[in-house]
């Protein structure tokens, strides 16, 4: 249970900090062991946070932004974590930082608290810092990683937004036909039900559709909110998100897209922790995770080889890691040096191509999207009418 408890910290101040305990008892002793000695607890009701609502997740890019921000203006890294709890509203991110500062306190160097943390702090991120302690950056650390992820994200949310249209081009489509199937087309078997036999056979199927769904649309619609939730749920799990995987990989177009995807995330990651100091042996076995199951045994044969003495350019190529732009580019850096910047460049380069991509896709595949809503739109009401149009045929 949270517990909101009121006391006086080691200097004397009046401080608030929410806590998680079981009883009072235990929230005041928490609160002591924190060096605040408590005047009141109080249990923080559910509902004033929100019935139901889940805590907001710690968020790693805007704890380093405000901490780049603390440290560029001259202020100590205590001071920074200081100045932090005490504006910090939001008890789970309170407590973290709390925490990275007790540890500090204690001689505990920064990256040995993030990596004791309760796992808000990803490795790589954890890797960057510990890099920068060596050298003395911690600021320009903190900068890189927070570019970092500004370009992951953007490239993620540039992606997503090519697929908003197409979805609810989708949905508006399949709300359209269940509608003229559930209500529009039983009125019109009313009409039609003297007629009998003498219907087309196009447009007794599409009855006999239309009936049914009215007759189990509620049933049906149930099942698909079922399944809705179920497939989900099951997407969520890391082996049905891995199967879908692989069977987009083995889409020609998509296949490749994917590939190129991941490559810009291995060669941005890889980038970041190169820049930061981090030997490029042991900055490729930590982006290993970040690369799908087939590209990661390539990896690992790679590594293999630059531990044997071949250059990176030649084992990433060899295995299927790079494309011939990456691999001059990857020449370059070796011969310069600046093999981190040139890692940054290939990323952005694969960025703009997968960019492109997306924005050529989407633009081929709405129209394709929106004829095909049409036509299927276009055929139930032709199927509606096609009896008025034999009988009017017949009149004359």
């Amino acid at each position: 249970m949270q517990y909101r408890i009121t006391g006086i910290d080691a200097q004397g101040a009046l401080v608030t900090i929410e806590l998680d305990a079981r009883t009072p008892a235990d929230a005041a002793q928490l609160a002591g062991e924190r060096g605040c000695t408590a005047v009141q607890v109080r249990r923080e009701s559910r509902w004033a946070r929100g019935a139901g609502a889940r805590p907001a997740r710690f968020s790693v890019v805007l704890f380093s932004q405000e901490l780049l921000a603390l440290l560029q203006s001259g202020i100590t890294l205590t001071e920074s974590l200081e100045t932090l709890v005490e504006k910090e509203t939001r008890g789970g991110a309170r407590r973290t930082i709390d925490e990275l500062l007790t540890r500090l306190r204690e001689g505990a160097t920064l990256s040995s608290a993030l990596e004791r943390s309760s796992g808000e702090f990803p490795a790589l991120y954890i890797a960057a810092i510990r890099a920068s302690e060596k050298t003395g950056d911690l600021p320009e650390a903190l900068a890189r990683y927070v570019a970092y992820q500004s370009q992951v994200d953007t490239l993620r949310k540039r992606l997503l937004a090519a697929s908003i249209y197409p979805l609810l081009l989708v949905g508006v489509g399949a709300v359209v036909t269940l509608f003229l199937l559930g209500y529009v087309v039983p009125r019109f078997s009313q009409i039609y039900a003297d007629l009998g036999e003498n219907l087309p056979w196009p447009s007794r199927m599409l009855l006999a559709c239309g009936a049914l769904v009215q007759q189990y649309g509620v049933a049906a619609a149930l099942g698909f909110a079922l399944a809705g939730i179920a497939a989900w749920r099951a997407l969520r799990s890391p082996a049905s998100r891995e199967a879908i995987a692989r069977m987009l990989w083995r889409i020609p177009t998509v296949g490749e897209r994917l590939r190129v995807y991941q490559l810009a995330r291995f060669y941005r990651t890889t980038a970041m922790l190169l820049r930061g100091g981090i030997p490029a042996v042991t900055a490729l076995e930590m982006v290993a995770g970040l690369l799908a199951p087939s590209l990661r045994a390539g990896l690992a044969r790679a590594i293999a080889e630059v531990r044997q003495g071949r250059s990176l350019s030649q084992a990433l190529d060899k295995h299927g890691l790079a494309t011939p732009v990456a691999l001059r580019m990857l020449r370059v850096g070796e011969r310069s040096g600046r093999m981190g910047e040139m890692m940054e460049r290939i990323a952005s380069f694969y960025d703009d191509d997968l960019a492109r991509w997306a924005d050529w896709a989407t633009r081929l595949f709405e129209p394709l999207l929106m004829a095909f809503i049409g036509l299927l739109i276009g055929l139930i009401v032709v199927l509606m009418y096609m009896p008025i149009f034999d009988l009017a045929g017949s009149i004359r």
